[in-house]
């Protein structure tokens, strides 16, 4: 990959638009519009750019506030923030502000960790996520606690590297928290204020802002067993946030492609563009962005608990992409229909978006009522079922107790299917409301069944 970078780079563009097929606004809107009738997605704000000009930027549906979703509709991006933070502390590189290969530590006052490994990492690393940062060895309920990024520095000092840096990628917010606080520092601003004089004004960007004090969405949505339920965001240190504080609109995101393809006013050189966009070798990430081995598209999702949202480049196309819903769920469907409108750029018939959230939810909804149902069943039979022959009375009782047990670790099993990241109850009500409720039902309904035949057997053995 970093190969075919630099031979783009040699012909003198970033992202050429060679021939592609044409796609007109008239085909992503119908596209749009069958899947989010597919999905039954809330709301959806979509723009797909191609060189330096905007294909088609639109809005579907409603938010919480009953409101149609426009272009200019406000959507929370998450993640897809860690690509503006890198853009950021790009500028500062080009301006000898900041050194992209010196330690954080020598550029940053006030970084300090428990680990003296912690003493070695790079900008680059912080930003390729390859510093040794995890949320296995840090505390970040505690770092969600504060209010200022400085404050957020601090607070890093009872930390510890996971590995030593450079040896190991692992995907920890704290590694862009900490860039925008160096972007303030070496940037002379508040990230807030140095993103909105030195990335989004540039732009044109004028409904964006990393603090939704600035530019207020509205409440998003969670999937409970099929229905949108509005519910306010989580609270966490996102006003400020490196990592996933961004506010931005599908007109603005247009404006935001067309500047990482090379394309439109450049907010750094060439040169900038190419290093973030280059995967490190263990792992195809750059700053920012993930680069697919097959295609080289540089994709990245965000997910928070109310909202999600997909950003995509296509350097063989030239096309890009921007996918965000005000809503979020077991399953991301903005994903799903960045792909259909990757598909549809290549001349490719997409596949059509599919009802798996329904169908999921759907099929919790299902265990939920028979686990129910069991439950009422079994307190009902537990007489007779402790008046059967009473050896391995303790045995017999362990089934029941099982879905008990696994919502008591349910926090933990989850962190580790998503690689140590830090899961907590919160949040697990949030996009993972259908499958906590069904634990919480499945858990009761056994505990129940156990509390009775314990009842029934003392009440034999009077």
């Amino acid at each position: 990959m970093k190969s075919l970078l630099v031979s783009l780079f040699a012909a003198g563009a970033l992202f050429p638009t060679p021939a592609a097929p044409a796609l007109t606004p008239a085909a992503v809107d119908a596209y749009v519009r069958d899947a989010v009738a597919t999905t039954g997605l809330p709301g959806v704000s979509v723009v797909v750019t191609h060189g330096g000009r905007v294909v088609h930027a639109a809005g579907y549906g409603h938010d919480s506030e009953g409101h149609p979703v426009t272009a200019g509709t406000p959507m929370r991006v998450a993640s897809l923030s860690k690509a503006f933070t890198a853009t950021a502390v790009m500028t500062l590189v080009e301006r000898g502000k900041i050194r992209l290969d010196d330690p954080v530590a020598a550029q940053l006052p006030g970084f300090r960790m428990a680990d003296p490994r912690a003493s070695r990492v790079t900008v680059r690393q912080l930003l390729n996520q390859t510093s040794g940062l995890s949320d296995s060895t840090v505390d970040v309920n505690a770092l969600e606690e504060t209010n200022t990024l400085a404050a957020y520095t601090a607070r890093l000092s009872g930390g510890r590297l996971r590995a030593e840096p450079g040896t190991r990628w692992e995907y920890c917010n704290v590694n862009y928290d900490l860039a925008a606080r160096l972007v303030e520092v070496a940037g002379g601003l508040d990230f807030g204020a140095y993103l909105r004089e030195r990335v989004f004004g540039p732009l044109g960007m004028t409904s964006s802002a990393v603090s939704d004090q600035v530019v207020r969405p509205a409440d998003g949505y969670n999937s409970v067993y099929g229905a949108w339920l509005p519910r306010p965001e989580l609270p966490a240190f996102l006003n400020g946030s490196g990592s996933g504080g961004v506010v931005t609109t599908a007109d603005d995101m247009g404006k935001w492609l067309i500047a990482q393809t090379g394309d439109g006013r450049p907010l750094v050189g060439k040169r900038s563009l190419e290093t973030m966009h280059t995967p490190v070798a263990i792992r195809r990430y750059g700053m920012g962005w993930g680069v697919e081995e097959e295609t080289g598209q540089l994709v990245h999702s965000g997910n928070l608990f109310t909202y999600t949202a997909v950003a995509a480049l296509s350097p063989r196309t030239g096309y890009g992409f921007a996918v965000m819903s005000n809503s979020a769920a077991l399953q991301d469907d903005t994903y799903t229909i960045m792909q259909g409108l990757t598909a549809l750029s290549e001349g490719r018939v997409p596949e059509p978006p599919g009802a798996d959230r329904r169908l999921y939810d759907g099929i919790l909804a299902a265990i939920a009522l028979v686990a129910a149902g069991l439950g009422v069943l079994g307190v009902l039979r537990a007489r007779r079922w402790a008046g059967r022959p009473r050896r391995w009375y303790v045995l017999r009782l362990l089934p029941a107790l099982l879905p008990a047990v696994v919502l008591a670790t349910y926090p933990d099993w989850v962190s580790f299917l998503m690689n140590g990241r830090t899961v907590t109850w919160a949040q697990l009500t949030y996009f993972a409301a259908p499958l906590s409720i069904t634990l919480l039902v499945a858990a009761l309904a056994g505990a129940a069944v156990t509390l009775a035949r314990v009842l029934a057997l003392r009440g034999q053995n009077r």
